[in-house]
């Protein structure tokens, strides 16, 4: 057998059974990382065991065929002749009651997000948890949930009986379900600590950050874009032998209105209360400077929203930008597939720009400000000149009007973080540069001997918890190639410790036996010469950010949580589809 490629192409839903063109389901065929699936499927990332817990069924795994060249074989592909409207719904619907296609699309979503995120962060990106293969159970149970287990190493697809049409609903037949739980285990592997309790931002980072991904995958296919735009055949034009579209459909406001408000009346609409859905509550949230001081925008799942709001607009905002570059024809009229291309095209970038922000985000207590510093400063790294379309100057605008900003006094007149200024007083004769790229304690040492030029407070327990290469391509071609070292500090204190140690006052009502912990800790950015580019750090004495985030803690009860990590995301998401 000889292999043609380190790719392969599996059919998926491009969204879910309830998004239909002509009637039909709207499917798409997904680019992964090639390799020999076992049954299952079962390849060296991801595991399918579908067992339903609830009627304590396993259900017999399909068994993948390969050619000749070493291609797979998609046993779920439309076949090439074209189907009559009655056999393509009747293929359609053996399609929906196949356990087995159900365990490709899982496979694949999670594989094309997992690849996604490996292409944008140009490494290989660990699971949440002390394995390499992640379970998905596609028929977990009869519930409307679907959560990331971390204790169980696995994602957990629930299924439960429409509220609209009474038929069976499967949380696996949901692209954007799927590939929302995916990186909430990638995520996970990425900031372990952003479930550890914290200030608001960080509690809802988790969710937000899962439905930008979620979201940008959905729109980073072709036929979601085109349904989206053109809502079946009546707003083509067809002239010689292109497809046209008016302008007039191609303002933020028309695109919102179709892609996202229109689109989005079918996004879940079969999950009705069992979920509430991103995207429809993300695209209503009008912009509003003060979201984040409101009471109601406290809670992490309203929250969260507003981060997956900013990033749709964003998205809607150079769209355009990109379409007014394009030429028309006679009157105002553009290439509806070059149109299509645009946006594809953004949902991509703005993918890749989301994931690699997370190499610059500090290791503990996230803000959402501090999210956008870091999706400014990669986006500049890769791409210094940005004067065509404005991407930062349109991100940077798009997430003010949600009241996001940067925080200032770490960053520059870009809003992107400021660079390491200190290297000539650093030491490094004393640390291996060869080391320095892959062995934790060799970078810990390099911490230790310049702990006080870094600001690093020595009475804390300080670990270096990652060194991970990354290698990008900027639009000129040439690599960038860093080392991201992550360490965080610890300190376990007592209510009576507080004040001597934070320099802050303990909360009224706080025992001075109350238990807590406080953290501080850094992202060291080193650049393909050993050197510090960035420290985006999280100092252990910074009374101001101690004190909020001791403060949200002690009045939200955070302080008495007890973390779990095999039932947090599925609590999460139980208290989200019950609209909590």
């Amino acid at each position: 057998m000889t292999m043609t490629g380190n790719t392969q192409r599996l059919t998926i839903l491009a969204q879910d059974p309830a998004v239909k063109q002509n009637g039909a389901l709207v499917l798409a065929q997904v680019e992964i990382p090639y390799e020999m699936l076992a049954d299952g499927p079962v390849g060296y990332r991801v595991k399918v065991v579908d067992f339903d817990a609830t009627t304590n069924t396993l259900y017999q795994p399909h068994r993948y065929v390969y050619q000749p060249d070493g291609q797979i074989v998609d046993p779920f592909a439309l076949p090439s002749a074209k189907l009559s409207r009655e056999a393509r719904l009747a293929f359609d619907q053996k399609l929906l009651q196949n356990p087995n296609f159900h365990a490709q699309h899982v496979y694949a979503v999670v594989m094309r997000t997992l690849a996604r995120f490996e292409y944008a962060l140009g490494r290989r990106v660990p699971w949440g948890f002390n394995g390499h293969q992640i379970h998905i159970a596609p028929h977990a149970f009869c519930d409307a949930n679907a959560f990331y287990s971390e204790k169980d190493r696995g994602l957990m697809f629930g299924y439960f009986d429409g509220v609209r049409s009474k038929q069976r609903v499967f949380t696996c037949l949901s692209h954007d379900i799927v590939a929302h739980e995916a990186t909430h285990a990638l995520l996970d592997g990425l900031r372990t600590r952003y479930t550890d309790p914290s200030g608001p931002d960080q509690a809802a980072f988790h969710e937000g950050f899962s439905d930008i991904v979620a979201l940008l995958s959905v729109f980073s296919l072709r036929p979601i874009v085109e349904l989206g735009l053109t809502l079946g055949e009546g707003r083509i034009i067809k002239r010689d032998g292109l497809r046209l579209i008016q302008e007039g459909r191609l303002t933020q406001q028309a695109i919102a209105d179709s892609i996202l408000f229109g689109l989005g009346e079918e996004f879940g609409q079969q999950l009705g209360g069992a979920r509430v859905n991103a995207l429809r509550r993300s695209v209503e949230l009008e912009p509003g400077k003060d979201y984040l001081e409101r009471p109601e925008y406290e809670e992490p799942h309203a929250r969260g929203e507003l981060l997956a709001a900013a990033m749709l607009r964003s998205f809607l905002a150079l769209w355009v930008a990109r379409i007014q570059q394009l030429g028309t024809f006679g009157r105002q009229l553009y290439n509806l597939d070059m149109v299509i291309d645009e946006g594809t095209k953004v949902a991509n970038q703005l993918l890749t720009m989301a994931i690699r922000a997370l190499d610059y985000c500090p290791p503990v207590d996230l803000e959402f400000g501090d999210y956008l510093a870091a999706l400014l400063t990669v986006d500049r790294e890769v791409a210094p000149d940005d004067a065509r379309y404005s991407y930062r100057d349109a991100i940077k605008e798009t997430f003010a009007s949600y009241g996001i900003t940067v925080p200032g006094p770490e960053t520059d007149a870009d809003a992107c973080w400021k660079t390491f200024d200190l290297n000539e007083d650093i030491i490094y004769k004393r640390t291996n540069f060869e080391s320095m790229l892959r062995d934790e304690e060799e970078v810990f040492r390099f911490i230790w001997e310049n702990r006080h030029l870094l600001r690093i407070d020595d009475r804390g327990y300080t670990q270096v918890i990652s060194v991970r290469p990354s290698m990008r391509q900027g639009p000129d071609g040439f690599m960038l190639r860093e080392t991201i070292c992550e360490y965080v500090q610890i300190a376990d204190l007592f209510g009576a410790e507080v004040t001597a140690v934070l320099k802050i006052n303990r909360p009224e009502g706080m025992s001075s036996r109350q238990r807590l912990r406080a953290y501080g800790g850094g992202v060291l950015v080193f650049d393909q010469y050993g050197r510090i580019k960035y420290h985006i750090e999280r100092r252990l004495d910074d009374a101001a950010r101690q004190k909020r985030r001791l403060d949200y803690l002690w009045d939200s009860g955070g302080l008495e949580q007890v973390q779990d990590s095999r039932n947090q995301f599925a609590m999460a998401h139980r208290m989200r589809a019950g609209g909590h």
